[in-house]
């Protein structure tokens, strides 16, 4: 028989990390707000700038994606300062902005497919930080 050692959920290296990760969430989700930002401003302000192919499914008017990605990278901003300050009410938020930045830039795809899959990688790694953190298990510590 093999024994299964699993690391208790508030062992300090895990919690150290997670805060760690946390710290660094809310940084990736606070340039993320400010890239977002300024990807729907540059929309916003020239729509050729934004280039996309004839048989796109999901397609809005660039000036609506435009206004989406202002809208979520305002939120972002707002979130992760949250999330630097410790506010309990910043980590649930960071779950629903996150993920609705994953399906917006799913939709993206198309107009810049790198920067969405760069910006979905990014907003996995903030909702996995902010699950993993356990503040009251860091109080001892």
């Amino acid at each position: 028989m093999t024994a299964s050692h699993q690391a208790p959920a508030n062992h300090p290296v895990r919690q150290g990390i997670a805060i760690g990760t946390t710290v660094a969430a809310a940084a990736l989700l606070f340039v993320a707000g400010i890239a977002s930002l300024l990807q729907g401003i540059a929309a916003l302000a020239d729509n050729d700038i934004v280039i996309v192919g004839i048989n796109y499914t999901y397609k809005f008017d660039v000036t609506t994606w435009g206004w989406i990605h202002i809208v979520l990278g305002i939120i972002g901003i707002v979130v992760s300062l949250g999330l630097f300050v410790g506010q309990t009410w910043a980590r649930g938020m960071a779950f629903v902005i996150a993920a609705l930045s994953i399906v917006a830039n799913f939709l993206w795809l198309p107009y810049y497919p790198l920067w969405s899959i760069v910006i979905i990688a990014l907003d996995v790694v903030v909702i996995w930080a902010v699950a993993t953190w356990r503040p009251d298990a860091t109080d001892s510590i």
